[in-house]
């Protein structure tokens, strides 16, 4: 049976299976990039106000000339506009050139006060030539990313997280989103979150590849209607992830490349999968989506467990979100 082109979210709506991700995103490439995967059959598009490319991958959405209404467009609320949902939401909206998304998630549980930043680096402000997609995986300083004295990151750890998402509540109320969810939540972080919710989340967007399966926190979810979906599905550049014997050796069977059997292995397990790339090759093998067997899934979700657990993507700066459990999952 042919792997599900879409799936249902708890709202009803139906997200594509497949999206592409536009972390790490060069400027210059990243227009070029969306423009590329809309036009050959793509249409979800994942991005984010701290990569530092929205403007662009709003130009490439424009370029395409792909109706906005046949298109699935994700972005993601960052931490420094946490107490000020629909602020955050608006610079977003107008980066992108739209006047509503389909999915708007919280970045991370943490919220980074400005107020505590009291020394800068010359990278103060986010745009398309500062490379910000860099600086979130960095310790310096810059509007989005502040830092206390000591150079930690100003990450105000009595904030409220139940008030950031009654906002996210009251911006899907308005109608300026039609789903709201979150990303790099843990279990313990939703087992809080849900004695105060009163909308549940849609998704869930996590690290997830065979050497980071997430049992866990993919059963939780499931079982209160939360869609997972995969960031870094190939284990991000010089991972070891495309080396791996096992991978490697499914994909011969299978008569392709080991990406797609990574990519693969989500939507057979019922995840969305956000691949990212700006090369149009990869870009269309990227959507190439198989079925696998039972074996072969069985054979990629015990990887972890046979001493291949591995965390690929971790900020320095660290999100204080309750991670120390993802090695049991």
């Amino acid at each position: 049976m042919a792997p599900s082109t879409h799936f249902k979210l708890n709202t009803g709506a139906r997200i594509p299976a497949v999206g592409l991700g536009t972390w790490r995103s060069q400027p210059g490439q990243v227009r070029q990039a969306v423009s590329f995967a809309l036009k050959n059959g793509y249409s979800h598009i994942d991005a984010a106000l701290i990569y530092g490319n929205e403007h662009e991958v709003g130009q490439g959405i424009k370029d395409s000339g792909v109706p906005r209404e046949n298109i699935f467009i994700t972005s993601k609320l960052w931490n420094t506009h946490q107490p000020n949902v629909a602020e955050g939401l608006q610079k977003t909206l107008d980066a992108l050139g739209t006047d509503y998304l389909d999915l708007y998630v919280t970045q991370t549980s943490s919220f980074f006060s400005p107020l505590g930043q009291t020394q800068q680096s010359t990278n103060t402000t986010i745009s398309s030539s500062t490379g910000q997609s860099d600086l979130f995986l960095s310790n310096e300083s810059s509007a989005l990313l502040p830092v206390n004295p000591d150079g930690t990151r100003s990450v105000d750890r009595s904030w409220d997280q139940s008030e950031t998402w009654r906002q996210m509540e009251e911006v899907y109320k308005a109608g300026k989103v039609n789903a709201i969810g979150l990303a790099n939540w843990s279990i313990p972080y939703l087992e809080e979150l849900k004695k105060n919710w009163t909308i549940v989340p849609a998704v869930n967007q996590v690290e997830l590849h065979p050497f980071l399966p997430q049992h866990a926190l993919k059963e939780w979810c499931d079982e209160h209607g939360i869609l997972l979906e995969a960031y870094s599905p190939l284990g991000s550049e010089g991972a070891p992830l495309m080396s791996e014997p096992a991978i490697q050796e499914i994909a011969q069977k299978n008569g392709v490349s080991p990406a797609t059997v990574l990519i693969s292995y989500h939507v057979n397990r019922g995840v969305v999968v956000l691949p990212k790339s700006t090369t149009e090759n990869r870009i269309v093998s990227n959507s190439h989506v198989v079925p696998l067997s039972r074996g072969d899934m069985d054979v990629l979700n015990g990887l972890a467990v046979q001493g291949k657990a591995k965390r690929i993507n971790t900020p320095l700066f660290g999100w204080d979100l309750g991670f120390d459990d993802w090695y049991k999952q």
